[in-house]
């Protein structure tokens, strides 16, 4: 009798990549070990690799993130190479349009632009980046720009993107609360739920998005990506060790405190107050933690129940070759 095919066969797993660093380290071997985590996933068959926007944060890489797009891009083969996302408040959608004219021109068919309205930053950065604080309340209007920069010239526009214009670069709305699933659903576009840091409002954006969704020039039916905290190791007690990395980290965040990379530790007790670890495992709360078994039942649960259409992963373990064993646990568990 054969062996009935996973659910998640059909379901394409991304990466969503921070650039983490371990402290000690330098952004030059940061980056080399992203491209070599980035080399593995292209060549275990993953579909996209995405960097996230962030900025004054030492112990993240990924600021400068269409440089790293290009960086990637040029040293892959297949997988698609995207931004998860850039943060539009922070940029001028000419701008934003020019650089990822210039990558997928480059790189035709292989590149991505998320989008989202939040700064990445704390506030004070946020005014370092952009003195106008009222940009992300015009986010939607710059959302359509970029689509106009984006899309074939009408011959009325002053301003043109060079490079930029007729490349159709695929946008994609990101977000953590309803405000994104409802412009994602108006304007017809593919959806991202940062489930990776903001599970509150999980169920409640995918349903608005599904329900109020409108078919557009670029996508007729709605189209849902989940970003999802991943620790997958050869067994599940090897997989909650080293899940002790992700939670040291959101703990630093939480106090403010810089965001290295630290080893995995045996336990957190004596290291977090018991309200400091109600928050670090809300924050972690759709955390994917396990050996093969416990991981595929998990991914098959939540397929199940909302019916995503893709995954995208954050796998911010210490060890580079720890990192490289979960995408082929991941893999491995679509058969």
């Amino acid at each position: 009798m054969s062996q009935q095919t996973s659910i998640l066969a059909d379901i394409p797993f991304s990466l969503l990549e921070l650039a983490p660093m371990r402290q000690g380290s330098t952004v030059g071997e940061t980056l080399h070990n992203s491209l070599q985590y980035a080399k593995e996933a292209d060549r275990l068959g993953f579909n996209r690799f995405w960097f996230a926007e962030h900025h004054n944060m030492p112990g993240i890489a990924s600021a400068a993130t269409s440089v790293l797009i290009g960086y990637i891009a040029g040293n892959t083969q297949r997988i698609r190479v995207g931004a998860g996302g850039i943060m539009l408040p922070n940029h001028a959608p000419l701008v934003v349009a020019e650089q990822f004219g210039t990558l997928e021109s480059l790189y035709p068919g292989r590149i991505d632009l998320g989008l989202g309205r939040a700064p990445g930053s704390d506030q004070v950065t946020s005014r370092a980046l952009n003195r106008d604080t009222s940009r992300a309340e015009k986010f939607p209007e710059e959302v359509s720009e970029l689509q106009t920069l984006l899309g074939p010239y009408n011959g009325r526009h002053a301003v043109r993107a060079i490079p930029g214009e007729g490349t159709n670069v695929p946008i994609w709305l990101l977000g953590s609360s309803l405000f994104s699933a409802q412009l994602a659903a108006q304007r017809g576009l593919p959806y991202v739920f940062a489930g990776h840091f903001a599970p509150r409002f999980l169920y409640d954006a995918i349903e608005i998005y599904r329900r109020d969704f409108k078919p557009s020039q670029v996508l007729d039916k709605p189209y849902v990506m989940l970003g999802l905290p991943l620790v997958a190791a050869d067994t599940d007690e090897e997989a909650q060790f080293l899940g002790t990395t992700s939670k040291q980290r959101v703990l630093a965040l939480i106090r403010g405190h810089e965001l290295w990379l630290k080893p995995p530790v045996e336990t957190m007790d004596g290291l977090w107050s018991a309200q400091e670890e109600t928050y670090v495992d809300n924050f972690l709360g759709l955390s994917v933690i396990g050996g093969p078994a416990t991981i595929k039942h998990r991914l098959e649960m939540i397929v199940k129940e909302l019916g995503v259409n893709e995954f995208i992963f954050t796998n911010d373990l210490y060890d580079l070759d720890k990192r490289k064993k979960a995408l082929q646990i991941l893999m491995e568990i679509k058969q």
